[in-house]
């Protein structure tokens, strides 16, 4: 089984940072993706950023220019630098790992709030 743990979430004020990270129990390496989505209450799962194995980059335009998506492989782990953050960006965030499937992690709590 592939389990993906997930870490940093928290309470942060406007314009603070966090940095998410997400942990895979296999490598990252083979050809696949890996990326982070959020959801709030009521509303659908939406792509946040996301890396290819080949390190192509997309971003949601929401947050473009202020979230960073990267991947250090021989730790198996891909990290969402989150700065400027805003209250629209308080969601539950996802981690994503896709190699010939997807596999989801758990989800950690990103609140915005002063």
């Amino acid at each position: 089984q592939v389990q993906l743990a997930e870490s940093g979430g928290g309470l942060v004020q406007p314009g603070g940072s966090l940095r998410l990270s997400c942990t895979a129990s296999r490598s990252i390496s083979s050809p696949g993706a890996m990326g982070w989505h959020r959801q709030a209450p009521g509303k659908q799962r939406e792509l946040v950023a996301v890396i290819d194995s080949g390190g192509s980059t997309k971003y949601a335009a929401s947050v473009k220019g202020r979230f960073t998506i990267s991947t250090d492989n021989a730790k198996n782990t891909v990290y969402l630098q989150m700065n400027s953050l805003k209250p629209e960006d308080t969601d539950v965030y996802y981690c994503l790992l896709v190699q010939g499937r997807s596999y989801w992690g758990q989800g950690t709590q990103v609140t915005v709030s002063s």
